[in-house]
């Protein structure tokens, strides 16, 4: 069986939307940290970050269930 780690990095490889939701993740993640590197949010810049936070959130969901998909087939595959 299969560890996350290789289930992702094959999904990176074989899996176009993978890679796109993955990218999307990083993105997002590169525009929360810019965000936050100010030391004072305004209310704003605040609902900017929630709605960042939210959208990662959701990315990293998406690439959650892709990983439990791709080991349920491969248990399936093996039974």
């Amino acid at each position: 069986m299969q560890t996350d780690d290789q289930i992702v990095e094959h999904l990176r490889s074989t899996n176009a939307d993978f890679r796109e939701v993955e990218e999307s993740h990083h993105r997002l993640d590169a525009e929360l940290q810019t965000l936050l590197k100010n030391h004072t949010l305004t209310p704003q810049e605040e609902l900017l970050k929630k709605q960042l936070q939210k959208e990662k959130l959701g990315l990293k969901d998406r690439m959650a269930a892709m990983v439990r998909d791709y080991r349920t087939c491969e248990e399936q595959a093996t039974a």
